[in-house]
């Protein structure tokens, strides 16, 4: 009885909480608002806070009050992948938005060498206010609505002053797919009579949950690869202002409380000056005293990071700006039971809304400090420069362009100097042609952001990372690189984004070839498979006509095609431009090696391919694999239900994907699976799916286990003792057998791997088993600790194992790791297209 009286008394609060939470709730006492100017409520048809806000009303909202004030200007920078608008609202003053060209480009020029001159005590400040990257994280992009209103409206001297000194990049949601998804959730589970039963579905989403955009990536770890519309407009968006200040407005577990920066000091990144710490804990004052002022639970510097600068609070830290996280307590729906009793929705909203007035208040009280900072960052990074007596970095591919010029277009996103090669090069054993091949002047503004991208870390401050201890995109882009002691090399400097130049390709009278190497090979075989060609791949190499063709080479035969020779001909020269991949015409068959004729040229089956997603499954593996098959490869891939599998045919696909797995559902069809693989079918593993293989006893597999204890360890620090272990993602070396198919198309005997996860499978005891076997020094970049470095030396990340006539395909590591990692995609696709031969 007594349980059935507290369930009825929280019931009764929880609604009387928001039938008083109108705008009063959110909005600063002794304001005044223009009635002109519409509140949300107005055109939302409900009260801030009442249902979870979707983004078409947010767009809709922000386009309101942006066509009735004269304090914003709004633009839409794109679309996300469901064509939804990515806003952007620049907030200030009438006047400084009738010279904001003018405005931005004085603040640029405080980056630049003649800036010194510049008196930053007359000049606004810039800050880029961003919310609800994850979109189940809603609390953030509604307090947005009410903070994008209190600026467009309110009457008091005090804001009148603040747009008269600040710039604010006004970016409502980060997340609009995401966003969406959640909203329609938590919207479509609510009662009348709102239950804060954490049981209850509203707080419990369906896979794959809000958090995500529309491939399932984590968008808040792209700012620096960049790989995503949404990040690529996001980014645009910060380097043509580089702003002073940039917000990050999150959730965290439902018992926490608030949380904003500074974070843990012995994480942030040693790139990091100590002064933007300092001035972000002088911010964090003002974050305090809005906290305080209305009661509400807080806490700084006991949790987070400041080390990866892929993340929205720490990638301004590496651009002359400061970094804010905000995290608070989630409802996860419109109000949740916790340790500090109901959360409301509302009550979420108001924290973040006051902490977003904060920082603003505390950018206009520390204008002059912040944009002394800057300037002074980008001084320093110039000395810097001038000392280092490495004056280059040159980058690029000997036989894959593609990848070199998709590195280019990364850096030319963050602003940063690159330059074509004005003549082939050779240094340090490394062939840099100049068609594929790039140069960054090092003693340029932005050269700690290059240094950034570039740099190998292994020895660390502290054990413990929030996200990757390891990120070096030349490893990622498996591109080769050297130092250069001046820039006699540079040639035309790269003013936009550009595509590698594509061969004419010459009308074949017997064959065309072209090898595995480039990025969009893949692409290029599927685009001819799925038009009924017939392409075979060659096994060994040889050469033909004074070209050497490799391990992997391609062919597709002109005669006993469906197609004419002519529509082989204007096929082959679509598929080459499209894919920028180097065709070769030939009219014999006649080589040195391997003749075109040879068995050692087997004909490519065209997959077709199911992944498994759902319960169970890591959605972010996942969503990895659709993203790099339907627009990288465009190839068709269906997405099978975890919950489907069992009444699904199999028969219908070459290969099932299994992404990182652990759930329980996925056993009960494993005699179903085993069948289809006896009967030809392949299936490959990813991380924890290998180890549910074994489970299931679909294989045998022996794993290096570590036996580790704590010895002389304290109850305080045990977390510490078992993160330690952890490898969060780093990067290892690897040798390869590039004659096996799983390595077709890597032009080295060795190649970088990322990795964040502790499966170490013992190698097969013949050595051509092993195509790929982690060095015995593998360690490039990033923390790992002793204990599983042990682990790691020697171990295999790759196995096939055979059952009937399929196969099973072992991958112990994430290959398409968050998009950019570029170099070991093509393991994937070799597991498509060359099973049958492995």
């Amino acid at each position: 009885m007594k349980k059935l009286l507290s369930v009825l008394i929280a019931t009764i609060c929880i609604q009387l909480s928001f039938a008083q939470n109108g705008a009063d709730y959110f909005l600063p006492k002794n304001e005044t608002y223009d009635k002109e100017v519409p509140t949300p409520e107005e055109v939302l048809g409900h009260a801030v806070g009442k249902w979870h806000v979707s983004h078409d009303k947010l767009s809709e909202y922000m386009r309101t009050l942006a066509a009735s004030s004269n304090r914003i200007q709004i633009e839409n920078r794109g679309g996300t992948y469901e064509d939804r608008p990515l806003l952007l609202l620049t907030i200030s003053s009438p006047e400084n938005l009738k010279r904001l060209d003018e405005i931005k480009a004085q603040h640029k020029t405080l980056t630049e060498p003649n800036g010194s001159s510049l008196d930053t005590s007359k000049m606004p400040v810039v800050v880029y206010q961003g919310f609800s990257i994850h979109g189940n994280e809603p609390s953030g992009a509604n307090a947005g609505l009410l903070v994008a209103y209190h600026l467009a409206a309110a009457q008091s001297q005090a804001v009148k002053d603040l747009l008269d000194n600040t710039i604010i990049l006004f970016d409502p949601s980060f997340n609009p797919d995401g966003l969406q998804r959640f909203s329609q959730w938590a919207n479509t589970h609510k009662a009348q009579n709102i239950t804060a039963d954490p049981n209850d579905r509203e707080y419990s989403e369906a896979w794959p949950r809000g958090r995500t955009n529309h491939y399932w990536f984590d968008m808040n770890r792209d700012w620096l690869p960049v790989q995503l519309n949404e990040s690529k407009a996001r980014i645009g968006s910060f380097s043509e202002w580089l702003p002073n200040v940039l917000t990050d407005h999150h959730e965290m577990g439902t018992n926490s409380t608030f949380f904003f920066q500074p974070g843990i000091q012995s994480r942030v990144n040693p790139l990091t000056p100590k002064r933007n710490q300092e001035l972000t804990l002088a911010i964090g004052k003002y974050h305090a005293e809005a906290l305080n002022e209305i009661g509400s639970l807080y806490y700084s510097e006991e949790d987070y990071d400041d080390f990866y600068y892929g993340k929205g609070s720490t990638y301004p830290d590496v651009n002359g700006g400061i970094g804010i996280l905000f995290e608070q307590a989630s409802s996860r729906g419109h109000a949740q039971e916790s340790d500090n009793g109901i959360l409301t929705f509302p009550f979420t909203i108001r924290n973040q809304f006051v902490t977003a007035l904060s920082t603003l208040k505390a950018a206009y009280s520390l204008r002059k400090e912040l944009l002394d900072y800057q300037r002074d960052f980008y001084q320093k990074a110039r000395v810097e420069g001038a000392k280092n007596k490495e004056k280059a970095l040159v980058f690029g591919n000997e036989k894959d362009a593609a990848t070199a010029y998709r590195l280019s277009e990364v850096l030319l996103r963050h602003d940063i100097e690159v330059h074509h090669l004005n003549k082939n090069l050779r240094k340090d054993g490394k062939s840099f042609p100049q068609e594929s091949s790039f140069i960054v002047p090092l003693n340029q503004k932005k050269q700690r952001l290059v240094h950034a991208i570039f740099s190998e870390q292994t020895t660390f401050q502290d054990s413990l990372f929030y996200d990757v201890s390891a990120w070096t995109l030349s490893h990622a882009f498996d591109v080769n690189t050297t130092k250069m002691k001046d820039l006699s090399a540079a040639g035309e400097q790269l003013n936009e984004i550009e595509t590698p130049p594509v061969k004419t390709v010459e009308k074949a009278s017997y064959a065309y070839l072209f090898e595995g190497h480039g990025y969009y090979t893949p692409k290029a075989v599927y685009a001819l498979l799925a038009a009924g060609v017939r392409v075979k791949v060659g096994l060994q190499p040889f050469s033909l006509e004074g070209k050497k063709y490799d391990y992997g080479s391609l062919m597709v035969p002109v005669r006993n095609q469906s197609l004419t020779e002519d529509e082989l001909y204007a096929l082959m020269q679509k598929v080459a431009r499209d894919s920028f991949i180097k065709v070769e015409s030939v009219s014999t068959g006649l080589t040195q090696g391997i003749d075109l004729g040879s068995r050692n040229f087997e004909t490519i089956v065209q997959p077709k391919v199911a992944l498994l997603v759902g319960d169970g499954v890591r959605s972010y593996d996942a969503g990895e694999i659709w993203y790099l098959m339907d627009t990288q490869y465009h190839m068709p891939v269906t997405k099978l239900d975890v919950k489907s599998i069992g009444r699904a045919d199999l028969n219908r696909y070459t290969h099932l994907v299994v992404p990182s797995y652990n759930g329980s559902l996925l056993g009960k069809a494993k005699d179903k699976i085993s069948a289809w693989i006896k009967n030809g079918g392949h299936l490959i593993a990813y991380r924890d799916a290998v180890k549910w293989a074994n489970k299931t006893e679909l294989i045998e597999e022996e794993f290096r286990e570590s036996d580790l204890t704590a010895e002389g360890v304290a109850f305080v620090d045990k977390q510490k003792f078992k993160g330690a272990q952890a490898i969060g993602g780093a990067i290892f070396n690897a040798d390869i057998d590039r004659s096996h198919p799983i390595n077709f198309g890597i032009e080295d005997t060795e190649l970088a791997l990322f990795r964040n996860s502790r499966i170490f499978m013992e190698p097969e005891e013949n050595s051509y088993d092993n195509p790929i076997r982690y060095a015995k020094d593998p360690l490039l970049s990033g923390y790992i600790s002793e204990e599983q470095m042990e682990l790691l030396k020697g171990s295999v990340p790759f196995k096939v194992k055979r059952s009937g006539r399929g196969k099973i395909l072992l991958m112990t590591d994430n290959t398409n790791f968050r998009a950019f990692w570029l170099g070991t995609q093509q393991l994937y696709a070799n597991m498509l297209f060359y099973a049958d031969f492995m």
